[in-house]
């Protein structure tokens, strides 16, 4: 076990003098960590372990001086959530004002890495500036089933997009001198019985799926902490689980940073620091920092384990100090600005049929006029999820208000619904329709804003069902027997169920939850002041019965069988050859691109293999859009079962009319591997792939098929080897057709033989063999 990463003794803290943005120019004195930790007494570590209130680390005192300075960490992930001081001891009170970006649904939308690290950079002027260590986010979660109720925090139910995605917005806001949390580590894909149940889940699995996105943000970012889970892991806690916290994160990742629980996660503190939990949040009250002493005391616990995570303590204090002494601002009117800009990029265009000989969208100015627009999300927006994550923005933007400003005029409204965070109607559910469906009748064309009302997704608990609230279907369709030039804008976290309903809908997309400014960027994609660049990170089903997981989540009786397997998201899709509503990576613009001359070209070898990809993108509409380039790989020729497809890389492109770019991409022989269920180690099996460049999992444009030499795969023989797996052997498989071609065997015997155990096959004495022979050729094929 590693007891400790490599972690500078001595870190700079103290900052004298600040450049414009606040961020530190130098420092002046050091915080020496070494030296500090030299000092400290066994009781004084152990109390580094946990929190000393809800939202705030240790300190340490003695005779009047300070040792080791307290810290705050506090919740993001896609705003600052800092309670205010009259706030409840829960955590979920009333915090102070912040900028509410995206959810990383919406963020995660926008498919686009120089946005998230701007908009890192924005949380991180904001965290510094509310005097804030840490952000607890951000979420990486691969979305395992859309009822999962927490899935607005998490960005896909791929791990490329939500690896690449995470570790920009990582890297933006720890340039500010504050640190991250990445979350929940791992295999934390329900909130039903989150805090007790067991992910059942095969190595490969996790391997493939769950844990790439934490790895790669952790090997190109070094976030400041990571989050454990709350829930076990093949029936291990992950708050103790020491393959999960110090071989796979620490040994094999290399992370250098702390580890901190889940608030609450914690079940046995003293295996906990064994297993390479730093930080129990929150406080304890004292009674687990007893228990770490006490283990000490009683030769149950290796001191050198408890200095290990105090050290790792005191080194995020140390980190944390220059921001803490130099706090700076930030331009809330600027932040709220970046917010449109995101919540635009992150929505995502879905359907956009001609009407009267042409797509209802994009509404031209002059065409507002003539604009009705039914739907009480239209002016109670819902803009973020409900739990741990919910800011309190500076200022909160709706969709009526942004295009009347838009059209210059009053533009017709009717609630057509109600919510129970809108305003007060006492008028009945017909009343309401039948308000809404004279506005329609009046215009020219009707916006309609439906979606997911706050109760039906929160951290805590999951969803129970795909669809819309039954009066907003209802409305929908009683407004569009009225006028059929209907256009929907939803609103919610997760996939909704859009199949029973939206052959009354010409034009359809989706602002998930937006953030504070997410009503008028809505407005800015209706109206083409932006065009539609956001696509699907997640699939949206035809039905909740096609769905990966369907029969498997949430599980039952404390576990979860994660009995789909690798075959999550547009993988079960592809592979069952399931219908869709709408597929991954599916999004429309307001132009058209076309693909030609790809390419692939294939160099080295092994683990040096390499494939350079290139396709040429061109604009071939009227307007400026941007393209989301996809490049998804097979491997139809594998030992094991692999995904019809997976996606590799993506690029965003923004395109002038007319203007093409050639647009190139690495993969490596990672890119090309799978996880070996015997071997446990990545392999890249050799042969042929096939190479697919396109703009969604479902509109590929090119498909290219590339030979790769691979690596020995062969794999050790043993007395259980079957018969026909020691034919396959390079070294085996000549002894044993050898011995088969001297010993006349019935064909029909031989093929039931063939997955026979080579034990059982010497015991029956076939093929010559004896339990003798047996070990000769097994220690021969070996060697």
């Amino acid at each position: 076990m590693t007891l400790d990463p490599t972690v500078p003794a001595a870190v700079p803290t103290t900052v004298p003098t600040t450049a414009a943005d606040g961020t530190p120019e130098h420092p002046a004195h050091p915080f020496d960590v070494e030296r500090v930790l030299a000092r400290l007494t066994l009781e004084e570590k152990a109390s580094l372990l946990s929190g000393v209130d809800f939202w705030h680390t240790q300190p340490v005192e003695r005779d009047g001086e300070t040792l080791v300075p307290s810290v705050m960490v506090t919740d993001g992930p896609h705003g600052l959530r800092k309670q205010d001081e009259n706030a409840d001891h829960l955590g979920l009170g009333n915090s102070v004002p912040a900028t509410c970006f995206p959810t990383a649904a919406a963020l995660g939308s926008s498919w686009d890495a120089d946005l998230l690290h701007r908009v890192g950079e924005a949380l991180g002027r904001e965290t510094r500036a509310n005097d804030v260590a840490v952000l607890l986010g951000p979420g990486v979660n691969i979305k395992r089933s859309p009822l999962c109720g927490r899935n607005f925090e998490y960005f896909s139910e791929d791990p490329v997009v939500a690896g690449e995605l995470a570790t920009a917005l990582v890297e933006g806001i720890q340039s500010l001198g504050v640190g991250t949390s990445l979350k929940h580590f791992a295999a934390n894909n329900q909130e039903a019985d989150r805090m007790r149940v067991s992910a059942d889940v095969d190595e490969r699995t996790l391997r493939e799926i769950y844990l790439p996105a934490f790895e790669r943000v952790v090997t190109r970012a070094q976030p400041w902490t990571v989050m454990c889970a709350y829930n076990k892991v093949n029936d291990v806690y992950a708050s103790q689980h020491d393959w999960l916290l110090t071989t796979v994160l620490r040994d094999e990742w290399g992370f250098e940073g702390l580890v901190v629980s889940d608030w609450g996660a914690v079940r046995d503190r003293v295996a906990g620091v064994a297993a390479g939990l730093d930080l129990e949040m929150p406080s304890s009250g004292g009674r687990t920092d007893a228990e770490v002493v006490a283990a000490v005391r009683d030769g149950e616990l290796d001191e050198a384990l408890v200095d290990a995570a105090a050290r790792r303590v005191l080194h995020l204090v140390a980190r944390s100090l220059p921001a803490a002494e130099a706090p700076g601002s930030f331009d809330v009117d600027a932040h709220h600005a970046l917010a449109r800009e995101a919540a635009a990029a992150g929505t995502v265009l879905l359907k956009n049929a001609p009407v009267d000989g042409a797509p209802l969208l994009p509404l031209a100015p002059g065409a507002l006029a003539g604009v009705a627009v039914v739907g009480e999300l239209a002016r109670t927006p819902r803009y973020q999820g409900a739990g741990s994550s919910q800011v309190n923005p500076t200022r909160l933007d709706d969709a009526l208000t942004a295009l009347r400003a838009a059209a210059g005029a009053d533009l017709p409204f009717a609630a057509g619904y109600t919510l129970a965070e809108g305003p007060a109607d006492d008028r009945s559910p017909d009343a309401l329709v039948a308000e809404a469906v004279e506005a329609a009748r009046g215009a020219r064309t009707v916006l309609v804003f439906l979606g997911l009302p706050a109760a039906y997704e929160s951290e805590g608990y999951d969803r129970d069902h795909l669809d819309l609230p039954a009066d907003q279907v209802a409305l929908l369709r009683a407004v569009a027997a009225a006028n059929p030039r209907v256009v929907v804008a939803l609103a919610g976290g997760s996939a909704i169920s859009v199949a029973p309903w939206q052959d009354v809908a010409p034009a359809l997309l989706t602002g998930w939850l937006g953030g504070q400014a997410g009503g008028s960027a809505v407005a800015d994609v209706l109206t083409g002041a932006v065009a539609p660049s956001g696509r699907l990170t997640e699939t949206l089903p035809l039905r909740l019965e096609d769905t990966p997981a369907f029969g498997n989540f949430p599980g039952e009786l404390g576990h979860v069988r994660y009995g789909e397997g690798v075959l999550v998201g547009y993988r079960w899709y592809d592979a069952r050859q399931v219908d869709v509503a709408y597929p991954f990576g599916h999004g429309l613009s307001y132009t058209t691109f076309a693909y030609d001359d790809a390419a692939a070209e294939v160099t080295g070898s092994g683990a040096d293999a390499q494939v350079r990809v290139a396709v040429r993108v061109t604009n071939t509409g009227p307007v400026a859009g941007s393209e989301v380039v996809q490049v998804y790989v097979g491997d139809p020729q594998a030992q094991v079962h692999r995904p019809e497809r997976e996606l590799k890389a993506f690029a965003k492109v923004h395109l002038e009319p007319g203007e093409s770019r050639v647009v190139t991409f690495g993969l490596d022989a990672r890119d090309l591997s799978y996880w070996h269920p015997v071997l446990r180690r990545w392999v890249l099996e050799g042969g042929e792939f096939r190479v697919a460049v396109g703009a969604s999992s479902r509109d590929l444009r090119a498909e290219l098929v590339v030979d790769v030499v691979g690596e020995d795969v062969t794999l050790p023989l043993h007395e259980l080897s079957t018969l026909g797996e020691a034919l396959e052997h390079p070294v085996a498989g000549p002894v044993v057709r050898g011995a088969l071609d001297g010993t006349p065997v019935d064909p029909g015997l031989l093929a039931m033989a063939t997955d026979m155990p080579l034990a059982v096959i010497a015991d029956f004495g076939l093929a010559g063999f004896d339990r003798g022979t047996l070990a000769q050729l097994v220690a021969a094929a070996n060697a």
